[in-house]
């Protein structure tokens, strides 16, 4: 199937609302909850990530990736807590916004936390209003993130170790990369789509 033919609203709402989503339970781990939020674009749907702001104690600190967090407590859904965490980042009220469904839900390779993924599409007017956990917001094009120029394999450093990994360049030289668990996600959602992100199967944090 060609890639660009489905990146469309309708094909995408289509293929999520026929999947399945493998669910896991956390166990000891920490149980977090992200939004893939995506919005209609000029050459393709556009998909919302996050820079994180700088934290010591915030793993994914100055990482790219998707609105979200942790759950609350045990009462607490995980799509509550994605929907949750959004609003208190972003102020961006994901309850009347089309839900499209839900990724499998994935371990953390190096970090003790499962990580659960719910995508919504969003209409315009769209205002966002970035809290202090996040540095800066932006859109970029699906179509983007299939660009073969933009993968590669990158070393980052982790719990002082050093990995090499695959990893999508979104923004200028210098600025973070798309690597690590959102990367995983958004593999995990073109896989559902039916479209070949034609990366590595390696692990990441």
């Amino acid at each position: 199937m060609d890639a660009i033919q489905n990146l469309n609203l309708t094909t995408i709402a289509a293929q999520l609302s026929g999947h399945s989503p493998l669910l896991q339970e956390p166990g000891q781990r920490g149980h977090a909850a992200v939004a893939m939020i995506i919005k209609k674009g000029i050459t393709s749907p556009e998909v919302l990530f996050i820079i994180r702001a700088e934290h010591d104690r915030d793993p994914w600190s100055g990482n790219i990736g998707f609105p979200g967090g942790r759950l609350n407590d045990t009462n607490e859904s995980p799509q509550q807590a994605a929907i949750r965490e959004t609003f208190e980042e972003l102020s961006l009220d994901l309850r009347p916004a089309r839900y499209l469904g839900r990724l499998d839900d994935l371990f953390g390779a190096t970090m003790p936390v499962l990580v659960s993924c719910f995508v919504y599409h969003v209409t315009e007017p769209l205002t966002l209003k970035p809290n202090h956990e996040v540095a800066s917001t932006f859109w970029t094009p699906l179509s983007k993130l299939l660009e073969s120029e933009r993968h590669q394999e990158r070393n980052f450093y982790y719990q002082d170790k050093e990995h090499s990994l695959p990893a999508v360049e979104l923004l200028e030289p210098q600025q973070p990369l798309l690597w690590g668990i959102t990367y995983r996600l958004i593999r995990s959602f073109f896989d559902v789509c039916a479209i070949d992100f034609g990366v590595s199967e390696a692990e990441e944090p």
